[in-house]
């Protein structure tokens, strides 16, 4: 089953590009156009009922940015839920604050690329075959 950028919600995806957050516009100017060490990534990309900050499809990873509204216990919990439904997807999920991102976005970048660096070694780490003795 296809999850990824359902036409139910490809308005709201656009309306959400349109309104982004600063944190949102600062960190998109230095991802888009593969920026980040060749990675492509989507801005606001549809996958089952959620809507992803960041995606990168080749990663099948994605970055959220949060505010203060993610303090919210409501929010927390629902948070905790889109986290699980995305890792039983196989996706990977970043979590970034807001205020990182505007007050450090070097420091942000510098932790984006761990993080993709972890999820490569992971990978290679399935894909090894380990010897049989």
């Amino acid at each position: 089953m296809n999850y990824s950028n359902h036409p139910v919600t490809k308005e709201y995806r656009q309306l959400l590009r349109r309104t982004e957050t600063n944190s949102e516009r600062i960190l998109w100017e230095k991802l888009k156009g593969r920026q980040l060490d060749g990675y492509k990534f989507r801005q606001q990309h549809g996958y089952g009922p959620y809507i992803l900050d960041f995606y990168c499809p080749s990663l099948k990873s994605c970055i959220e940015v949060d505010g203060e509204v993610h303090d919210n216990e409501i929010v927390k919990q629902k948070d905790i839920e889109r986290t699980l439904f995305l890792r039983q997807q196989k996706i990977h999920v970043l979590r970034i604050k807001n205020e990182e991102v505007e007050e450090n976005i070097e420091e942000v970048l510098k932790k984006i690329r761990e993080y993709i660096n972890s999820i490569n070694r992971d990978c290679e780490a399935v894909q090894t075959p380990i010897p049989l003795t």
